[in-house]
């Protein structure tokens, strides 16, 4: 057999370096909203407001249902976000498609909120894609 150098490492562009950031910033920012959360399901006070904001809106009963429903909607889905940002982050750092295309995700989602528009257009361009092995 013969020794078949590896393929030489892919040029980064070094606009593309401060892109992992950006989406480890979003799982930073993911964790703190579920850390806040957790702090006001904990805490008897926060959980005392959430009856009186459902006693205001007319529920009357089965206040333990309600909260733990709620708390388990929200919690999904900010654990389903913090890992979505870490998936684009160390995809996006190894410079993998899977975190390219994870990037595309999160920006996606973003965009509902018009944030992620900027971004979502910055990863659909030719020499970002090319730069992750999409072509």
């Amino acid at each position: 057999m013969r020794n078949v150098p590896p393929p030489p490492p892919p040029t980064t562009n070094p606009r593309l370096r401060w892109l992992p950031y950006l989406f480890g910033a979003g799982a930073v920012f993911w964790l703190i909203e579920m850390t806040q959360f957790a702090a006001w399901l904990a805490a008897p006070v926060g959980r005392e407001q959430f009856q009186q904001t459902l006693l205001k809106g007319g529920v009357t009963q089965d206040f333990v249902t309600i909260l733990v429903v709620y708390a388990a909607i929200v919690l999904i889905f900010e654990a389903t976000a913090v890992a979505a940002h870490a998936t684009a982050y160390y995809g996006l750092r190894r410079m993998r498609a899977w975190g390219w295309i994870a990037a595309v995700v999160v920006a996606g989602a973003w965009s509902l909120i018009i944030v992620g528009i900027p971004l979502l257009v910055f990863l659909l361009q030719r020499p970002t894609r090319e730069a992750y092995g999409i072509s």
